[in-house]
């Protein structure tokens, strides 16, 4: 499958990320989308460091998708969407 490099800008910084082809319009929405929580986070005044706000951030987005799906806790949610979301979170904390 053929990967492009899109630039997505989160906080002012901007990182380089691969994207599989066709997927491009979807990951820009979704750094948009992580950029706006982040800086509603960081506005708040609540959390400080650019680290934190990201796992509080990728807290809240993880916790809607749960409940979107309709695991919202307990034995009930799928270990792989665990591991797939800290996975998620661990590569980006590790691009900071």
């Amino acid at each position: 499958m053929s990967s492009e490099t899109v630039f997505v800008k989160i906080l002012d910084k901007e990182y380089q990320v691969a994207c599989p082809a066709g997927e491009k319009e979807a990951l820009l929405q979704a750094a948009h989308n992580l950029d706006e929580r982040m800086r509603e986070i960081r506005s708040s005044g609540s959390v400080i460091g650019l680290e934190r706000i990201a796992v509080m951030a990728a807290l809240n987005l993880s916790h809607e998708l749960l409940e979107t799906s309709g695991h919202t806790g307990g034995p009930a949610i799928n270990n792989d969407i665990l591991e797939r979301l800290s996975s998620k979170v661990d590569q980006a904390l590790s691009k900071l």
